[in-house]
């Protein structure tokens, strides 16, 4: 019979390694979950009156530069993004963010 510590440790060490291996996969898939969820924030602004056409237009621009910013960090790596540029993607969609809701809050409407 094994000791219990012994069983403990080996499947957190399974454990930890499927986390590396699927961290990079799951990370690509929080990016564009999270454009996904700004893009009805604008859309939502939009429906309220909150975001102005120009607004709108402004915002639309910068998250579809960001998209394409994207899709070209993964064809120069083969499909995938590595650690920095997920970092550099997070930071700008960090500012976006900031941007979506500044502009949602303003004491601009739509007429």
């Amino acid at each position: 019979m094994r000791n219990p510590k012994t069983i403990i440790a080996i499947t957190a060490a399974a454990f930890c390694g499927s986390l590396l291996i699927a961290s990079p996969a799951a990370a690509e898939g929080r990016i564009h979950k999270r454009a996904d969820r700004q893009q009805e924030r604008i859309a939502q602004g939009v429906k309220s009156g909150q975001l102005t056409a120009g607004e709108t237009a402004r915002l639309e621009r910068k998250e579809a530069g960001l998209n394409k910013e994207v899709r070209g960090m993964r064809q120069e790596d083969g499909g995938k993004l590595s650690a920095a540029d997920r970092a550099l993607v997070n930071h700008q969609q960090n500012q976006l963010s900031r941007q979506i809701y500044r502009q949602k809050h303003d004491a601009q409407t739509r007429n």
